[in-house]
Formats: structure tokens, sequence, C-alpha cells
């Protein structure tokens, strides 16, 4: 589950200015790339769902945070549906990034209190998106 809460992840992406983007098939490789960015000062990544088995990558990387990185806020991008962000959520995602907006992942990261941020392509999708509580769109 999230250690970090949606206001609190969203008040480090504002600290921050910038939130890291990564993925690499590699756990050591990644490990190394996560903790470059933490050294560099960065607290936040997003790790893109984008390989086969990257959920297993990205478990092995939170774990990794957790216990190496104080502070480290991980979060998952290129989710495309709710059952992929639930998987995510389980394994301790601090918030879900979506390329379009859905509703169901919507509903499955509000019920777990995660922070969600959609990629909305008209005023209807940003306005619906923040009617469902969207913090940052």
């Amino acid at each position: 589950m999230a250690k970090y809460s949606r206001i609190e992840v969203a008040q480090t992406m504002k600290e921050n200015g910038m939130v890291p983007l990564f993925f690499h098939s590699d756990i050591e490789l990644s490990k190394k790339v996560l903790k470059a960015c933490y050294d560099g000062g960065s607290r936040l990544m997003e790790f893109t769902s984008r390989g086969d088995f990257a959920h297993e990558v990205f478990g092995a990387l939170n774990k990794y945070a957790l216990a190496e990185l104080p502070g480290m806020i991980l979060g998952v991008g290129s989710i495309t549906d709710a059952a992929s962000a639930s998987l995510y959520m389980s394994l301790g995602a601090n918030f879900i990034v979506t390329p379009v907006f859905r509703e169901d992942i919507a509903i499955a990261c509000n019920r777990r209190k995660v922070l969600w941020s959609p990629g909305c392509g008209t005023l209807t999708e940003i306005a619906r998106a923040e009617e469902l509580g969207c913090e940052i769109v």
C-alpha cells in the first residue's frame, strides 16, 4: 500500500519541480538510476510501466527505496486500466499517471486514497477529472 498521502505526494511534486521518469527491465540498473536521482536531490520518481514483468521490477525498486532511500516517493506511469493501477498500488505505488482520462482508474485510486494524474485532451475531460478529485491533470 502507499506510504505517502495524496497531499504529501502533491506537495513533494511542487517542491521538487520535476518528476523523473524511468523504465528498465534490469532491477540492479534501476536501483542505480533511482539512487542517482535521490543523491541529486529528487524525492520522486515515476516508473513507467512499459516492459514485460515491469510490475516485478517496480516491486523490487519500491522495496529498495523504502529500505535505503528515506523520503523517496515512487509512483507508476503509463497505466491504462484499473486492474494495472490496482496491481501497482498493491506493490506500494504512491501515485498513478495515465496517458488518458479513465474513470475506472480514478475510482480505483480514490478508493485507496492514491494520487492519480490523467492525461486529458479536452476541457470536458479536465473538468470531469477535477470532479472526480484529481489534483494534477
